[in-house]
């Protein structure tokens, strides 16, 4: 009997819908299992845990600079980088179904989401901001609450998973902004791959 193998778990920052999860399909393909983590600090302990194989982390958004609590973890941490992924970053006002932009008063999202729309929150001076977490887990939130009043930025396919709905669109300061992220494993795991792939180069090499 085959035995299947077990698809790589892959831990990110956020909750699903997250920018993370769209990195880690760029930086891995689509056959991966997605583990959400709470925090930064709960996201460079995955694999210690024994909760992932890999994480996925950003690295600098090209609004914003270095995503410091992240870097700075990366840092610390004995984790060694094996990939690399940039993707583009579109951020959206979310709101509940049917709610008009002149119904919000509070718009929530990470810090770095808010940081990336300065120009939005500039031109409408009135609405209040609040950190939060994370971008597709603000989404979740106000849909949880059914507050008309609250808006989150976020992706769309964070949008798209929770049931929400775009009031509007592309309000980052930048219309090509991007963010780049690092996939990271023990060093340990890293070490296995490169070993099997030199047997496997070596075995393919004699039989040919």
């Amino acid at each position: 009997m085959t035995k299947v193998k077990a698809k790589p778990r892959v831990a990110f920052q956020g909750e699903h819908g997250a920018f993370s999860e769209e990195a880690a399909f760029k930086a891995l393909g689509p056959d991966i299992e997605l583990i959400p983590r709470p925090t930064f600090a709960a996201l460079f302990t995955s694999i210690d845990e024994g909760v992932a194989d890999y994480i996925i982390a950003p690295l600098e958004n090209s609004i914003i600079g270095p995503i410091r609590d992240s870097v700075e973890l990366m840092r610390e941490s004995s984790l060694v980088k094996t990939g690399e992924a940039v993707i583009p970053i579109a951020q959206h006002l979310i709101a509940c179904p049917g709610v008009s932009f002149s119904e919000i008063e509070v718009v929530q999202s990470h810090p770095a989401a808010l940081a990336q729309c300065g120009q939005f929150f500039a031109a409408h001076p009135y609405l209040s901001k609040v950190e939060a977490a994370d971008t597709a887990g603000s989404v979740a939130q106000i849909m949880r609450r059914g507050d008309r009043g609250v808006a989150a930025i976020a992706g769309i396919r964070a949008a798209q998973i929770y049931g929400a709905s775009v009031v509007k669109a592309d309000i980052q300061d930048d219309p090509k902004t991007y963010t780049r992220f690092a996939l990271l494993t023990s060093a340990s795991s890293k070490a296995g791959a490169n070993s099997s792939s030199k047997e496997t180069k070596r075995k393919t090499s004699h039989a040919s």
